[in-house]
Formats: C-alpha cells, sequence, structure tokens
C-alpha cells in the first residue's frame, strides 16, 4: 500500500455471518468509495461481537470469514485495501488495556449507545465490563493505525469524540503528539445512512427484517412482498405516504424512476403490489453481480485474502505498539 495516500481505518462489527444493504449502503459503500485514493485498512471487528453475546456463544471465526466473503462480493478490493479479523491482531488487545488506564469511567458510563445496549440486554444477561469498555476498544482500533480520518455512521460519533478524547490524554500524560485528532467521515446521504428495514425499523438482524446480500432472488422476493407499505392505502386509488412506506424507501435508491413512482404513489395511481413487482426486479438485478461474485469466493480464497490482510495490518499495529512502549518507557 501507498503510506503517501491518507490513512484511514474502518470497521464492521461481527454481528452476524452475513451482512444486510443497510450495512452495504451505511458502511461498506463509503469504504469502496475511498479505497482508490486512500491507504485502507478494513476490520471485521470480532472481539466486539462478543460484547452482547447472551447465553449461547456464536462461532465468530465462522461469521468473521463469511462477512469477509461479503465484503469482498460487495466490491472490497483485498489489492487495495487491509481486510483483517481483529483478534488476529493481537496488538489490538495491547493497547485497548493500555488506555484502558486513561479513561475515566463516568465517560464510558455517560456514552448513549451504551445506555441503550443496556436497556437492550435480556434479563438474564449481566452488563459486562466489555460492553461498558466497547468504546475504550474502538479507540484502541482507531488510534492503533493513527489514521487520518474514520467513516462512520452517526450513531458511532459520540463514541470516536471520545476516542480523540482519550488519544489526547495519553499525548498530555507523556508530552508528546503522537495519537492524531482524526476527521469522522460521515455521510451525508441521509437515505443511504439510514436505510430502514422491511417493517420501517433499523434495520437490524435481531428485528428479523433484513435484506442480506447473499440471499436467493426468491428469499429477496418473498421479503419484499411481505414490506411495510402505507397502513392506509387500502385500494389502489387511495393515496399512499411513500415516506413512511419501506419499498417505496428502496425504490428511492435503487430505481431511476423513483420520483415518478413516488408522486404516482402519492396520487393514487399505482398500487402497493405494483411497487414491490418493481422493486423485486430492481434490486435482484442489482445485487445479482455481488452474489455472483461471492459464489465464487471459497473458503480457501478468503483465508489467503485474511492471511494478507493480517500481515499487512499487524506490521503497521505493531510499529505503533513499539514506539507507544517507548514512550511509555515500557521498553
Amino acid at each position: 500500500m501507498n503510506a503517501e495516500r491518507p490513512r484511514i481505518l474502518s470497521g464492521a462489527r461481527a454481528s452476524s455471518p452475513r451482512i444486510h444493504i443497510g450495512n452495504y449502503e451505511g458502511a461498506v459503500k463509503p469504504w469502496i468509495d475511498l479505497q482508490d485514493d486512500h491507504e485502507m485498512y478494513c476490520m471485521i471487528a470480532d472481539y466486539h461481537g462478543l460484547t452482547t453475546l447472551g447465553a449461547t456463544p456464536p462461532d465468530l471465526g465462522y461469521w468473521s470469514r463469511e462477512c469477509a466473503k461479503d465484503f469482498v462480493a460487495c466490491g472490497l478490493d483485498p489489492e487495495k485495501c487491509a481486510i483483517f479479523i481483529q483478534s488476529r491482531v493481537p496488538q489490538h488487545a495491547e493497547l485497548h488495556l493500555i488506555l484502558s488506564m486513561f479513561t475515566g469511567l463516568g465517560k464510558l458510563e455517560r456514552v448513549p449507545t451504551f445506555k441503550e445496549k443496556k436497556d437492550n440486554l435480556g434479563s438474564d444477561q449481566q452488563v459486562s465490563y466489555g460492553l461498558l469498555g466497547y468504546p475504550v476498544l474502538q479507540s484502541a482500533d482507531i488510534l492503533l493505525y493513527r489514521p487520518f480520518g474514520v467513516p462512520v455512521g452517526k450513531d458511532q460519533a459520540a463514541h470516536l469524540e471520545l476516542s480523540r478524547e482519550i488519544g489526547r490524554s495519553f499525548n498530555s500524560a507523556y508530552g508528546v503528539d503522537y495519537f492524531p485528532d482524526f476527521y469522522t467521515i460521515v455521510s451525508t446521504d441521509e437515505s443511504r445512512s439510514t436505510l430502514p428495514g422491511l417493517d420501517m425499523r433499523k434495520m437490524s438482524k435481531s428485528y428479523d427484517n433484513c435484506i442480506y446480500i447473499n440471499e436467493t432472488a426468491d428469499e429477496t422476493a418473498k421479503k419484499i412482498m411481505s414490506a411495510f407499505t402505507t397502513p392506509s392505502k387500502m385500494k389502489l386509488s387511495d393515496p399512499g405516504i411513500p415516506e413512511g412506506c419501506a419499498v417505496c424507501q428502496y425504490l428511492r435508491l435503487y430505481s431511476p424512476n423513483w420520483e415518478s413512482q413516488w408522486n404516482e404513489d402519492r396520487q393514487g395511481l399505482r398500487g402497493c403490489v405494483q411497487n414491490k413487482r418493481e422493486l423485486i426486479e430492481i434490486l435482484n438485478e442489482f445485487l445479482r453481480p455481488m452474489r455472483e461474485r461471492r459464489a465464487q469466493i471459497d473458503d480457501a480464497e478468503i483465508e489467503r485474502i485474511l492471511a494478507d490482510g493480517t500481515e499487512r495490518a499487524t506490521d503497521f499495529a505493531a510499529q505503533t505498539m513499539r514506539e507507544v512502549r517507548q514512550i511509555m518507557r515500557l521498553a
């Protein structure tokens, strides 16, 4: 990789063995847009997947490898970016431990996403130190690569400000300017960064309202036919409300004729079934090349890609930790 290009660290939590179109639009597509002009490190965050495991821990190794296949199928180029699994680069855990010494407990308890995840835990689950310390590990993930910028969704913006604060605390303690104040790169396209699920809630595996990259065309069609539309539109001539219709939200992204489709829907000139049938054809055609590429990626190929990405990430991360230990007079 060309070290003269601005360095970017991006990551996705390993919370499922496959990614959905919300993941693609909100995270992976922005990474693809950046990979030509930046030095990219694309991480599958399996340690973060441990923070809300529940009673039965999943096979995170399998989940991570399948997620990597989706990344490549979507268009991430292993020649242009290092694709790797977090736990295979041990420096992430080491820097996490060090940075935890520079982070106040009160700051972690005030992070909005901690409160949300804590409230969403089942009654049989305890709040773990790992869940509370999630932002510290995320800070280590980022600062390890001393990046120019980090592309994230809006819900992670608070974490990134905390990451900058932790980096400043380290710098201040040792009188250095080592960890940079990186930029937060947030998509300005709200329709892509906040794509709703099939039921108009947030698209999430836990809600079972996702369209996945690696499902079949028939599975996608079945889901779209059951998707949420305007409740008050009982017959074709009733006016629709496309802003509150999941199908219309997807048409806005994937149909070149979405404006006329929305206008006709609003005026009661088209029905929900017509919208759904047109979306099925458009969306399956959009996903077809990704699905074809994914079918060609076997386990041996993804292991080769991950091994190469791990080597590239480890080379940089190891250099950072050597310098951190020198600054701290640990070495």
